[in-house]
């Protein structure tokens, strides 16, 4: 937009010069050719005058003045017979001399030649001619057009900087707008913008800024009750778990056993959900601030907790990368990483076949740390990775079966709060990679 207004403003003083000044030059270029034209008339008149005189003193004074005018040409008459040269015969000659009639002749039809040619007739059938050398005439014409063309660049280039601090001060409101507009986009339901500017974007500020602090409000009450209804819901579930844990202790039908333990899946089930939602809510929350933790000791401490559960179903869980042993810290907010991991290392075990494997990188590339979890399930579709961060999104996998749909989105949300980034790929051989960057601390050492 700022380029576009520059560019307005440039072209409403281009238009300006060009009605103003042009003209003038023009005007300016007449009145030189036409006053030239009546001083070399005149000259050439006088100089007829005294050559039809025909007496000595004229004679003489015809010569000085040729002499000093410069390239004069005549048919003398009578008596006078000055040293002048005879002009050759053309049109113009013969209309003086028969026809008595002056002729100006300025060598070009664009502005004029090297040359400007009056012939004037004189009494006797004889004529004047003057050629005169327009060389002066063209340096004041380079004058007029030539200064007129550098005042027009300074204006120009006057108005480009007036215009680039004019289109800058009227679109900084925009830029604020803009900006604020961004901030949302991030996720940042707190930002506002200045009301400043004119008149019609102070009104469009305001009106930004109440619909923003409606919004805050809505999805901060939305945030609370999912959190309450979440965490009101752990402990009913929790005991309807306990229930049909007894209840299946103490039956002895096969049918009635089966039934329970379906009933039992789905509370399970449930209670996974209810957890993803508690987790997401306290991290849209962001509650806590991000802070250096050493990554190695958490995947380490996570992986303690999950080799159990692989060795039951003997998936080997194997470290690598050029940083798993070093001392990489992350900047991230206490506790999420973990969850992180979990929710990656829970789905990843899910699809895993028997005796397979699941591979945890840690790489170090400059300002960030990359952390990448390889699994040799049957992977994902691209249509399939472009859905699985959906929350309540499930597969065709075995999470499909049994997951709640919230582990990827919750992994997500986790890693995007602490400025990171999370994506899906293909892993060599098959399976699934994702892939997880994360801000380095620059405490960081080897």
């Amino acid at each position: 937009m700022n380029r576009q207004l520059i560019r307005s403003y440039i072209l409403l003083v281009a238009v300006a010069i060009l009605l103003f000044t042009v003209p003038v030059a023009f005007t300016l270029t007449k009145q030189l050719r036409d006053d030239t034209k009546q001083s070399v008339l005149r000259e050439a008149e006088t100089m007829a005058l005294l050559l039809s005189n025909g007496d000595q003193a004229s004679c003489d004074a015809l010569s000085k003045v040729a002499t000093a005018y410069g390239n004069v040409q005549a048919t003398p008459t009578g008596s006078c017979r000055p040293d002048l040269t005879r002009p050759s015969a053309d049109a113009a000659l013969t209309r003086a001399v028969e026809e008595n009639e002056s002729t100006t002749d300025w060598g070009s039809d664009f502005v004029w030649g090297k040359h400007l040619t009056v012939t004037v007739p004189a009494e006797g059938d004889a004529a004047v001619r003057i050629v005169y050398s327009t060389s002066d005439m063209t340096g004041r014409l380079w004058s007029i057009w030539g200064f007129r063309a550098a005042l027009a660049v300074l204006v120009l280039a006057a108005a480009a900087a007036i215009g680039a601090f004019a289109a800058r001060r009227i679109t900084a409101p925009l830029r604020e707008l803009n900006a604020m507009a961004s901030k949302f986009s991030d996720g940042d339901l707190t930002a506002r913008s200045p009301v400043t500017g004119p008149a019609e974007t102070q009104t469009l500020a305001r009106t930004l800024n109440q619909g923003a602090e409606r919004l805050d409000t809505l999805v901060a009450s939305q945030r609370i009750f999912v959190a309450d209804a979440s965490h009101q819901l752990r402990t009913p579930l929790t005991a309807l778990r306990l229930s049909l844990d007894n209840i299946a202790d103490g039956v002895d039908d096969e049918f009635v056993r089966e039934d329970v333990e379906q009933a039992t899946a789905e509370v399970v089930r449930m209670s996974r959900l209810v957890n993803g939602l508690l987790v997401l809510a306290r991290a849209e929350a962001k509650v806590t601030a991000a802070e250096p933790l050493a990554l190695s000791d958490i995947i380490q401490e996570r992986l303690d907790v999950w080799r159990p559960a692989a060795d039951e179903r003997g998936v080997t869980i194997a470290l690598g990368g050029s940083n798993a042993d070093g001392r990489l810290l992350v900047l991230a907010s206490p506790g999420h990483l973990d969850q992180v991991l979990d929710n990656v290392l829970s789905n990843s075990l899910e699809v895993s076949p028997d005796g397979g494997t699941i591979t945890v990188r840690v790489e170090s590339r400059g300002d960030e740390a990359l952390l990448s979890v390889l699994d040799q399930g049957p992977g994902m579709s691209d249509a399939e990775k472009s859905r699985a961060f959906d929350r309540f999104w499930r597969g065709q996998g075995l999470t499909g079966r049994s997951g709640s749909g919230l582990g990827l989105a919750v992994v997500k949300q986790l890693v995007t709060d602490d400025g990171g980034t999370v994506t899906l790929g293909d892993a060599p051989g098959g399976g699934l990679v994702v892939l997880i960057s994360l801000r380095a601390s620059p405490k960081s050492g080897g």
